[in-house]
């Protein structure tokens, strides 16, 4: 049963409890990664979510390891835009992720910034032009640089592209520390959402695999998570979650960061995964599966039971 919730005035905590009448119903938009592929790409990909019974999904607006960007006038975007409007999606509900050729915490080569930077010009106008609204992108790697000298160079590329004129929002990813990657903790988001001079156009992403494999421990203590991260930077600034599980360890015994799971078949595990979807003050925010595909040879319909599965509570 969905769950009725008020502030708490002794402790500013949020309390929650099950009622019988003035039930408040749990706003759920969820979706997945879906593809953008010729011949009918924004359609096919509006299309594709539907088969999953999804009414939310996410895009890349071409292939996230090259910049080549298909005209706007072959990507069907009246056709995609009647197709959401026919099945009451909302289009603020299909989110865009950043390429990964971007790296604004690039300080050792100002070609890659400057390139970056351009780049993410760019897919922001397209993202106008075509009507939609939010843009996951990943902070970036500081490489051989301090992690400072990093944050600075995020801030100093967002306020190259974020401006008062433009429509579009960012969600900073949480990332899982790969590769000296930077927006692996809330305080390094905070350090730089606090600088950015558009405070309204830049929030954030979770990325449950990243947080987990970060040290965020959202399988055992969802709730601290949840409250530090208000604490600290507020869940208001929470737009999307990316959910996915966490694989397991190999047979040696490794595991790699940022390796993500089919739901269940990883660490963090259903039940935990279900717990963020459904969480009350999670609720309305955007929930997008970026699960493997690799499934689908041995269940056709894996992916839609996901979001099935994900959807009972």
């Amino acid at each position: 049963m969905p769950y009725k919730f008020q502030r708490n005035k002794s402790n500013s905590k949020v309390s929650f409890w099950k009622e019988n009448i003035n039930i408040v119903k749990y706003n759920l938009i969820i979706g997945r990664h879906c593809r953008l592929e010729t011949p009918n790409y924004l359609l096919g990909a509006v299309r594709e979510a539907l088969s999953y019974e999804a009414n939310a999904l996410m895009i890349y607006l071409g292939a996230p390891q090259n910049s080549f960007r298909q005209p706007l006038n072959v990507l069907k975007v009246s056709e995609f835009k009647q197709e959401l409007k026919e099945n009451n999606v909302d289009i603020d509900n299909v989110i865009v992720h950043g390429s990964y050729l971007i790296n604004l915490a690039n300080t050792i080569k100002k070609e890659t910034f400057d390139f970056s930077v351009k780049f993410l010009q760019k897919e922001i106008q397209r993202m106008e032009e075509i009507g939609l609204k939010t843009l996951v992108l990943h902070p970036g790697s500081c490489l051989t640089a301090t992690k400072e000298e990093g944050l600075n160079q995020i801030i100093q590329g967002l306020n190259l592209v974020l401006t008062k004129n433009s429509k579009i929002r960012i969600a900073l990813e949480t990332m899982s520390g790969k590769k000296n990657e930077l927006g692996t903790t809330f305080e390094q988001l905070k350090f730089i959402i606090d600088k950015v001079n558009c405070q309204e156009k830049i929030g954030v992403c979770w990325d449950t695999c990243h947080l987990y494999d970060a040290g965020y421990n959202i399988k055992d203590n969802l709730e601290n998570v949840i409250e530090e991260f208000d604490q600290i930077i507020g869940l208001e600034k929470l737009w999307v979650i990316h959910v996915n599980d966490s694989a397991k360890p190999n047979e040696s015994g490794r595991k790699k960061k940022d390796s993500h799971e089919n739901i269940g078949y990883g660490e963090i595990g259903l039940q935990a995964l279900k717990k963020i979807v459904h969480h009350p003050r999670l609720d309305g925010k955007v929930k997008i599966l970026e699960t493997p595909r690799k499934r689908v040879k041995e269940n056709e319909k894996f992916l839609k039971e996901e979001i099935k599965i994900l959807k009972e509570n």
